[in-house]
C-alpha cells in the first residue's frame, strides 16, 4: 500500500473541497488540541498506575502537631467576634426599643383622634 504523490495530491484536493480552505486551520488546530489532551490523559493514567504500585511500598509519614507561635501583634479573632456579637445585640436592643416607642406613640396619637 504505497501512496505516491498523485494519491496524496488527490487526498489533499478532496479535503480542501470538503472543508474549504478557511476551515482547515481551525480544524487542524482543534485536532492538535485533542491529540495533546489525549496524550496528557494517557500519561496521567500511566502515572496513576505507577503511583498506585509505589504507594504500597512506601511507609506512612509520621509527624507531631505543633501549636502556632503567638506573635506580639497577633489579633485575637475570638475576642473580636465576641465583641462584635455584643455590639450587634446592643444594636438589636436599641432598635427594638425604638420600634416599641414608635408603636406607643402611634397608638397614643390614634387614641386622641
Amino acid at each position: 500500500m504505497n501512496l505516491g504523490p498523485m494519491e496524496i495530491g488527490l487526498i489533499i484536493l478532496a479535503v480542501l473541497l470538503l472543508f474549504g480552505y478557511k476551515k482547515l486551520p481551525d480544524a487542524s488546530r482543534s485536532m492538535g488540541r485533542s491529540m495533546r489532551i489525549f496524550k496528557s490523559e494517557m500519561k496521567g493514567m500511566k502515572d496513576d498506575d505507577v503511583r498506585a504500585k509505589d504507594g504500597a511500598r512506601t511507609s506512612p509519614v509520621t509527624g507531631e502537631i505543633v501549636a502556632p507561635a503567638v506573635t506580639p501583634g497577633a489579633v485575637d479573632y475570638e475576642a473580636e467576634a465576641a465583641a462584635a456579637e455584643a455590639r450587634a445585640a446592643e444594636a438589636r436592643a436599641r432598635a427594638e426599643q425604638a420600634r416599641a416607642q414608635q408603636v406607643r406613640s402611634s397608638a397614643a396619637a390614634d387614641g386622641t383622634r
